[in-house]
This record gives C-alpha cells, sequence and structure tokens, in this order.
C-alpha cells in the first residue's frame, strides 16, 4: 500500500489547519510516496519560494532511512560522519531535523513520508502530526 493522492491532500489540508490554529508562520508541507516520490505539495501564501527544497529533504531522509527527522538529528549529533556520509549518498537530499514525519498505514508499515517547514522545526511536526491524523494515519515525527 502507498499513500494516495486523496490522503497527501488531506495531510496537507490538515497540517495548514493545524498550523493555523498554531499561529505558525506559513507552512509549506510535501508528502511523498514510500519511494521517495513526491505525491502533493503545497506552500502557503506567504511562504519563502525556497521551501520546497526543505520539506522535500525532511521528508526524503524520514523514508529513505526508516527514521523520522527527529531521530536523525540526534543521530547527527552524535555521529555527525554518519549523516554526512548519508547526505552523500543521497546527493544532499537529507535535513536530518524534525518536521520529517514516517507515515504508516494501520498495520504499522511505511508507506510515505510528510516534510512541514515553516516555523520551528519541533511546531513543523506537531502541524504535520495533526494533519496525518486528520485521514486516518499514522506518523512517528
Amino acid at each position: 500500500m502507498s499513500v494516495t493522492l486523496e490522503q497527501a491532500r488531506g495531510i496537507i489540508r490538515g497540517t495548514m489547519e493545524k498550523g493555523a490554529e498554531m499561529g505558525l508562520k506559513p507552512l509549506s508541507v510535501v508528502v511523498l510516496d514510500a519511494g521517495g516520490h513526491v505525491i502533493a505539495f503545497e506552500r502557503a501564501d506567504g511562504a519563502s519560494p525556497g521551501r520546497f527544497g526543505i520539506a522535500q529533504g525532511k521528508a526524503y531522509g524520514a523514508v529513505m532511512l526508516g527514521m523520522p527527522g527527529s531521530a536523525q538529528m540526534a543521530r547527527a549529533e552524535q555521529q555527525a560522519y554518519f549523516m554526512a556520509a548519508v547526505n552523500g549518498v543521497y546527493g544532499g537530499q537529507v535535513v536530518p531535523v524534525p518536521g520529517g514525519i514516517l507515515l504508516k498505514d494501520a498495520a504499522g508499515a511505511v508507506i510515505g513520508a510528510v516534510g512541514v517547514t515553516g516555523d520551528t522545526s519541533d511546531n513543523d511536526a506537531e502541524a504535520g502530526l495533526a494533519g496525518i491524523a486528520a485521514v486516518g494515519l499514522t506518523g512517528a515525527a
């Protein structure tokens, strides 16, 4: 199973709504499938145009490494050489900070990832988890 376009759009909508409810800065949200391919992306009015790369990097690292952004950041702090090597393998596409969320189905299988950027990384992750829950899926941030 993979994340559907309908689910991806719902995740983005739910994330944006949670961001507005929390009073966050304008968010950008991407949803990737289990192979790291973009299913959907939106950038809120007022969000910086370069936010796609950050959102994609957060989600890409999560799905390719099978670990959420928070775990990647901890790994980077403990073993900087490992994350440097990972970024070399993936052409510099990994952004190892919170806001990269593994997307799981009801059985716990990884079906994709969500990347959220625009506010603090922890706030990005909180908004993303709300968006994922809004469509009945589970996230690991």
